[in-house]
């Protein structure tokens, strides 16, 4: 094929050069930023000789070409239009900061939680392994001591993601938005200080409390088990250090802004921020149990339908926030296994 001539076709089908904002490419396909898609012609793009297909998702405009094939096609490309080549993570950043308000907010999810996911996946499959263990030892299948030295340090190293969930989303969250990771972990540790009543023994014993003005109630008790309100007192950390780094002279900026953003962000989260989002988080855990638990398979049928189209629409990063507070309340994520299985049907209906 004429690798310049698809491109010269790819460019005119797109509505110039002008309509370009950043190009990049995968190994199959031309990932591309287009200013206004409503001077891009998919027809005429398909058409093009070396075009396989034509989609739009997570914000850019994706054309598929073929391995090997792409890398020609994009050379031209790039060099017809009159611009540099972009990384793929390039092209993602323009996609986020075109797309609108919920996209953003969910593609913020997709990168706290992405780098968080090697340590739950390895503590998860560890957990698994002992699980079985405990199962066959139980049952008289195999003889080990479970109170042994290698078994009980390999069941704490199994679980240590979970118990200090928080730290790693504090840390992950904070960096995301822009301010030190380390400030944010330290947020997180707060949150969960020993000092203050473990939220998983809460119904073992009445908690502390202090009434905040008369109005109501913040209760002594950690924030084991939660995610929705470590996030957002990470992004109030970010802001607030961020503004700080602004206005304080840098000659006690080192001093001056940690200190302060660590406290502001630490009474705002204990006093309001926390106690609020608490609330939200447990609604929609309550919601999601109530859904996937409406009997006949009707949950499952109706969750499986929403699960799939947010994939198509690139937002299905929004669900890390179930797995992960089912995970922390309840031990076990029920929305996964379901997405799984839809995501099973979708191949198996692409398959015939």
């Amino acid at each position: 094929m004429d690798y310049r001539q698809c491109a010269s076709e790819i460019l005119r089908d797109l509505g110039g050069k002008e309509n370009l904002i950043s190009a990049a490419h995968c190994a199959t396909r031309l990932r591309l930023i287009i200013a206004d898609n409503n001077k891009v012609s998919k027809v005429d793009l398909e058409n093009t000789d070396g075009v396989k297909g034509v989609f739009e998702a997570s914000g850019q405009l994706q054309i598929i070409i073929g391995t090997g094939t792409v890398n020609k096609v994009y050379d031209e490309f790039i060099a017809l239009a009159g611009v540099s080549a972009a990384s793929k993570d390039e092209v993602k950043k323009a996609a986020a900061a075109k797309g609108n308000i919920f996209q953003r907010v969910v593609k913020t999810l997709g990168d706290v939680f992405v780098p968080i996911f090697p340590a739950i996946v390895a503590g998860g499959l560890i957990m698994g392994i002992m699980e079985a263990l405990n199962f066959m030892a139980n049952n008289n299948i195999i003889s080990i001591n479970q109170d042994g030295y290698f078994f009980r340090i390999i069941t704490m190293l199994s679980n240590a993601a979970f118990t200090f969930l928080p730290i790693l989303i504090g840390y992950s969250a904070t960096k995301v938005f822009g301010g030190n990771p380390y400030l944010g972990a330290v947020l997180a540790m707060f949150l969960i200080h020993p000092d203050l009543q473990n939220a998983y023994t809460v119904s073992e014993g009445v908690q502390q409390s202090f009434s905040i003005f008369g109005l109501y109630n913040v209760n002594m008790v950690g924030y084991q088990g939660h995610v929705i309100p470590i996030i957002m007192a990470s992004l109030i950390l970010a802001t607030v250090e961020k503004k700080l780094h602004k206005i304080v002279p840098e000659i006690i900026d080192l001093f001056v802004t940690p200190l302060v953003s660590l406290l502001v962000s630490g009474l705002l989260t204990f006093t309001f921020i926390g106690p609020l989002f608490v609330a939200v988080e447990n609604g929609v855990l309550w919601f999601v149990q109530w859904l996937i638990t409406i009997p006949f398979g009707i949950g499952s049928f109706i969750m499986g339908g929403i699960y799939s189209t947010t994939v198509v629409g690139g937002v299905h990063h929004m669900y890390t926030i179930i797995d992960m507070g089912q995970l922390s309340n309840y031990g076990f994520t029920y929305w996964l296994p379901i997405a799984c299985a839809a995501n099973v049907a979708q191949g198996g209906a692409c398959s015939r």
